[in-house]
C-alpha cells in the first residue's frame, strides 16, 4: 500500500473571498457574500488528492490567529495536517469578485518570517516513514533560503522517500539538480533553461538530475519526461472556467503516481498512463470556481480520452 501523500505549503494563507455588485477603485461597498478556506498551492494538491481517494497530511507552517483559522478549515475540510507553528501571523491573501462580469482582483500578502529554528524545527517533524512522496509547491515565505525545496528532496531522498516539486526559474533547476520529479508550466520552464521547446526543456531539466519532469503547456497539453523517453498529451476539448488550480491537480496526480509506483514495483511510473490522468485532472480542475476543487464526473470521463504521443 502506497503511503502517505504529503503536501508541503511552506506559505500557507487563508485565502478570503468577498464578493461585491461592483468594484469601484476608491469607493465603498457592500460585501453580498465571504468565503474564507486555507489555501497556498500545497493545500490545492491535498484537497485534490483527497478528493481522488489518497491519503494525505498537509505540512507547513501556521502562526497567530489566522492560523489557528487556517488549522481548523484543513480539519473541517477533512485534511489531516501536522503544522509547525511559528511566531509571525499567517497570511492572509484577499479576492474581490465583482459580480457584475465575475473578474477578481486578487491581492497576496507576502507571509510572515521563518526564523532558523522554526525551518529546523519543521524538518525535525517531518514524518518520514509514514510518507510515500513528498510534493511541495507554493510561494516560499520571508526568511528561508531561496533553496529550500531542493534542501527538502535532499533530506527526503535520504530517508528513501521521492519528492515532487512545482516550482519555476532556479528554484526548478535547484529541485532538478536535487533528484526531486519537478512540475512547472511552460513559462516558469523557460524562465529555468531559456526560450527552448518545452520537449526539449523537459529533457534538460531530466539531464540535470531530475528522476522526471511534467510540464503543463496551456492548450498544448502537457510533456513528460524521463531517462526512459518523453511524451505529450493531447487536451480532450478546450474548457472554459477557472484556471487557477489546474497546476496543482497535475501535481496532485503525479504525486499520487509516484507513491503508488514506489510502494510497488519500486520504479517509475508509466509517463504514459501518468499524463492521461493528468490532463483530465487539469481540465476538471478549470471546471470549478475554487482552485483544489475537482469535477469528479469530468475527470472520469476524460481520463480514458487522453491522446498520448511518445515523442
Amino acid at each position: 500500500m502506497a503511503g502517505l501523500i504529503g503536501t508541503v505549503t511552506l506559505n500557507l494563507a487563508l485565502d478570503v473571498t468577498y464578493e461585491v455588485g461592483e468594484l469601484v477603485v476608491g469607493g465603498s461597498h457592500r460585501v453580498a457574500a465571504i468565503r474564507q478556506r486555507a489555501g497556498g498551492k500545497g493545500v490545492n494538491v491535498a484537497r485534490v488528492a483527497n478528493t481522488l481517494g489518497h491519503q494525505v497530511l498537509a505540512l507547513g507552517f501556521v502562526g497567530g490567529l489566522t492560523g489557528e483559522l487556517v488549522a481548523e478549515e484543513l480539519f473541517d475540510a477533512g485534511l489531516t495536517a501536522l503544522l509547525t507553528p511559528i511566531a509571525g501571523e499567517t497570511r492572509r491573501t484577499v479576492a474581490i469578485v465583482n459580480q457584475t462580469d465575475g473578474d477578481a482582483t486578487i491581492f497576496n500578502e507576502a507571509g510572515p518570517v521563518v526564523t532558523a529554528d522554526e525551518w529546523r524545527a519543521f524538518h525535525d517533524r517531518m514524518p518520514w516513514g509514514r510518507l510515500g512522496v513528498l510534493a511541495c509547491s507554493g510561494s516560499l515565505p520571508p526568511g528561508l533560503p531561496a533553496d529550500a525545496y531542493a534542501e527538502i528532496a535532499v533530506r527526503a531522498r535520504h530517508h528513501d522517500v521521492l519528492s515532487v516539486i512545482d516550482a519555476g526559474g532556479d528554484a526548478l533547476l535547484s529541485a532538478a539538480k536535487a533528484g526531486a520529479v519537478v512540475r512547472s508550466n511552460a513559462a516558469e520552464l523557460h524562465e529555468a533553461v531559456g526560450p527552448v521547446d518545452v520537449e526539449e526543456g523537459a529533457r534538460q531539466l531530466v539531464q540535470l538530475g531530475a528522476r522526471a519532469a511534467v510540464i503543463t503547456d496551456g492548450s498544448r497539453g502537457m510533456v513528460a519526461a524521463s531517462n526512459k523517453g518523453v511524451w505529450r498529451a493531447l487536451p480532450v476539448e478546450r474548457v472554459a472556467g477557472n484556471p487557477t488550480g489546474a497546476g496543482d491537480a497535475c501535481t496532485a496526480v503525479v504525486a499520487a503516481a509516484v507513491a503508488a509506483a514506489s510502494a510497488g514495483t519500486g520504479t517509475e511510473p508509466d509517463w504514459s498512463v501518468v499524463l492521461k490522468s493528468a490532463v483530465a485532472a487539469s481540465a476538471a480542475a478549470v471546471l470549478t470556481p475554487m482552485a483544489g476543487d475537482l469535477d469528479l464526473a469530468a475527470y472520469r470521463r476524460w481520463q480514458p480520452q487522453v491522446d498520448v504521443q511518445a515523442l
